[in-house]
């Protein structure tokens, strides 16, 4: 998509701190880290939202997934992580292409610590 700020990046139009990229995803260092891990997984295929999830498409979720589950091992999150997607205005998505953020490092639970 011609606007679409993650399709520039994942282009290499516009540069970023990449972790891992292959023919299907690009995984960056996020540009304002929410935890001393912060990464971003987006599919290379423009995907507005998780609401735009189809039978057609659907398969790279799990495949995000499989990528979050290798970079987990590779940096050692054996502490565990969160997985996360905005979806839509309301449910704070700021980037509209399909992305998850992935965060670890600190107590991501409950109670905060």
């Amino acid at each position: 998509m011609e606007d679409c700020l993650f399709c520039k990046i994942a282009a290499g139009e516009i540069p970023s701190k990449k972790l891992y990229e292959d023919d299907k995803v690009l995984v960056f260092h996020d540009i304002d880290p929410q935890a001393p891990f912060h990464i971003l997984i987006i599919p290379k295929e423009h995907i507005q939202s998780a609401a735009c999830i189809n039978s057609e498409n659907s398969g790279i979720v799990a495949y995000i997934f499989e990528i979050a589950a290798k970079i987990a091992k590779e940096q050692k999150l054996e502490n565990g992580f969160r997985l996360v997607n905005n979806c839509g205005e309301q449910g704070g998505q700021t980037v509209n292409h399909l992305h998850f953020h992935m965060l670890a490092g600190r107590n991501l639970g409950w109670p905060p610590g």
